[in-house]
C-alpha cells in the first residue's frame, strides 16, 4: 500500500462570510495555523473587532499523522456550535486550519437545530471563501559533510530534488533539506556511497 503523504489545507485566510437566521448573523471566517499560539493570537483578533458580538464559536484541527483538534461552543447550548463547525473541517477534508463563526444575536431563538444549521453553514461558507490546497508530508534531515564532497552531495539533491531548507558551507558544511515522506525510506541509501558523510532524521 502506498503511504498518504500529502494533505489538504487551505492557502490564506478566507472572506468574511454572512449567514442570517431570524434577525441573528453569522459571520463566518477561516485561517490557516499550525500552532495553538497561532490560534490564540486569530481569536483574540476576532473578540477585538467583533466586541459587541454574543459568541465566538469555533474548531480547530492542526496535524497530519498525529492529530490535534478542539471544539468551543463558547456558551452556546452543549454541541450545537463547536461540533457542527468541526464537522465541516472532518467533511472538506482539510487540517491546519481554524474556523472561527461569531454570532449577534437578533433577538429571536433559533433553537438547537436552528443553531447547529447557522453554525454549520457559515462554517461551510467560510471554507468556500478559502482556497484549498495539497501539501506534501515532508520528513526533515540534516547531512554534515566536508566541503571536498561538496559537488557529489549537490549532485544528489539536484537528482533527487530535495528541498534545501537551509545550509552552512564552510569546511565543514551541513545542510538542511526536507524529502516527501514517500521517497524517505530510499534517502540515507541514496547517500550511503559516500561513506564521509554524516545523515540524521529530525
Amino acid at each position: 500500500m502506498e503511504t498518504k503523504d500529502t494533505y489538504k489545507t487551505i492557502a490564506s485566510p478566507g472572506e468574511e462570510v454572512l449567514f442570517k437566521d431570524r434577525n441573528s448573523k453569522f459571520f463566518g471566517y477561516s485561517f490557516p495555523v499550525s500552532s495553538e499560539e497561532d490560534i490564540k493570537v486569530v481569536i483574540e483578533s476576532l473578540k477585538k473587532k467583533h466586541h459587541s458580538a454574543r459568541h465566538w464559536c469555533y474548531a480547530w484541527q492542526i496535524g497530519t499523522e498525529n492529530i490535534k483538534y478542539r471544539v468551543n461552543d463558547d456558551g452556546e447550548p452543549s454541541n450545537s456550535a463547536g461540533q457542527p463547525i468541526y464537522g465541516q473541517i472532518q467533511s472538506f477534508e482539510i487540517t491546519n486550519v481554524l474556523l472561527v463563526v461569531v454570532r449577534y444575536f437578533g433577538g429571536v431563538k433559533l433553537g438547537v437545530g436552528g443553531l447547529i444549521n447557522a453554525y454549520r453553514s457559515a462554517a461551510k461558507l467560510a471554507i468556500e471563501s478559502s482556497v484549498i490546497i495539497e501539501k506534501t508530508i515532508d520528513v526533515f534531515y540534516n547531512i554534515t559533510f566536508e566541503y571536498k564532497d561538496m559537488n557529489k552531495v549537490m549532485r544528489i539533491i539536484k537528482e533527487h530534488q530535495l528541498n534545501i531548507i537551509k545550509q552552512q558551507l564552510e569546511l565543514n558544511c551541513k545542510i538542511q533539506f526536507s524529502v516527501r515522506k514517500k521517497n524517505s525510506h530510499k534517502i540515507k541509501e541514496v547517500f550511503s556511497p559516500l561513506y564521509d558523510i554524516e545523515i540524521e532524521e529530525l
